[in-house]
């Protein structure tokens, strides 16, 4: 793993504090994933984050700037996002990227 990379996991985790009690870190998909409560919803991977997004607003996310759909076999993933590091250059955009994430898992483990 790069320096990069794990700069960016350190921010991910400095972001993921309120939930931490939850949270699991794990290798998933080439990259660091964190699970909450068992449900993926934030990682990095290759530099970038991979965020899970509920369904009702995927569209509206994919028209962001720096968002495109996450595809490791050239089939994007259902409810995946790859965000590149000019979406995330802030603590506060990877905190709205990290609570996007959240949301998906809280939900989910509610269902």
């Amino acid at each position: 793993m790069n320096s990069k990379s794990e700069e960016i996991i350190k921010r991910i985790q400095a972001s993921i504090v309120p939930w931490k009690d939850n949270i699991v870190n794990k290798r998933m998909f080439g990259g660091n994933c964190f699970l909450y409560k068992g449900k993926m919803c934030v990682g990095e991977t290759k530099e970038r984050l991979m965020v899970r997004v509920i369904s009702e607003k995927m569209n509206d996310i994919l028209a962001i700037p720096y968002v495109t759909p996450m595809d490791f076999t050239g089939k994007p993933m259902k409810e995946f996002i790859f965000v590149s590091e000019k979406g995330f250059d802030t603590e506060e955009k990877l905190q709205q990227w990290v609570e996007l994430g959240i949301e998906h898992a809280i939900l989910k483990s509610n269902t």
